[in-house]
């Protein structure tokens, strides 16, 4: 008898497209989420567990053509498939949706509040959806729903915790590859903001120089001291 897995002849994410190849018309739809990405490297560096794509085709449907939200995260599933990396990510191969899905509000909306926000609840049915709006005046740039008997409820607060990833996630004013602006980040338990990769290597170099900085005061007494005590007519090696 034919062993037939349906599986098998459906198309993989070699052969899938990674996006739809529409440009971005906003800068920051890239470096919001790659700045997020960029703090899990660091924060997950010895976790091989979670993938976080940015502007990558996810595929949910062999009929259909895929979504591409600006960012998202998945858990349980491999951070590396080869040296190649990810070309797309095919749900019916991953066996995984995406834990949380970013979407950055362009210049024209796409949906966002609206469209997108109900296909991600009822038709996928994605745990947390993140919409942030720079532009946003009126109501807070940044909205963070959890997915609570199939609709997304608005979580309160700056930042938001999120239990099942164990971070939070917020906004706050910062400066990434010298910009300054408001940024999103992510957060601990704590309400603490976390590092960026960019702030780590700040912080090394400050402690390094302020090492640096009380070696030399040390030398610098011990040769004040040796010279003291020679005036003194005292020998300083007999001390030893």
């Amino acid at each position: 008898m034919l062993d037939y897995n349906p599986l098998h002849c459906l198309p993989s994410s070699e052969e899938l497209p990674d996006s739809d190849d529409t440009p971005v018309d906003n800068e920051l739809q890239d470096l919001i989420p790659g700045l997020l990405k960029a703090m899990l490297a660091l924060l997950w560096s010895e976790r091989w567990d979670w993938f976080f794509g940015v502007d990558m085709g996810v595929y949910y449907d062999p009929d259909k053509p895929a979504i591409i939200p600006d960012g998202f995260l998945s858990l349980g599933v491999k951070r590396f498939i080869d040296e190649d990396l990810r070309l797309s990510y095919v749900l019916w191969s991953e066996n995984k949706l995406p834990i949380l899905i970013l979407e950055v509000v362009s210049q024209i909306h796409r949906g966002e509040y609206s469209t997108k926000k109900e296909f991600y609840a009822k038709e996928l049915g994605i745990l947390y959806y993140v919409v942030y709006n720079p532009r946003r005046r009126k109501n807070p740039p940044l909205e963070v729903y959890r997915l609570v008997n199939g609709e997304y409820e608005l979580q309160p607060g700056n930042p938001v915790w999120l239990p099942e990833i164990n971070l939070g996630i917020g906004r706050e004013r910062g400066i990434y590859q010298g910009i300054a602006r408001e940024w999103l980040y992510w957060y601990d338990e704590g309400g603490q903001r976390l590092l960026t990769p960019e702030e780590r290597i700040i912080e090394a170099e400050e402690r390094a120089s302020y090492e640096e900085q009380r070696r030399v005061e040390a030398e610098q007494k011990a040769r004040m001291l040796v010279e003291k005590l020679k005036a003194l007519g005292v020998d300083p090696e007999s001390l030893g």
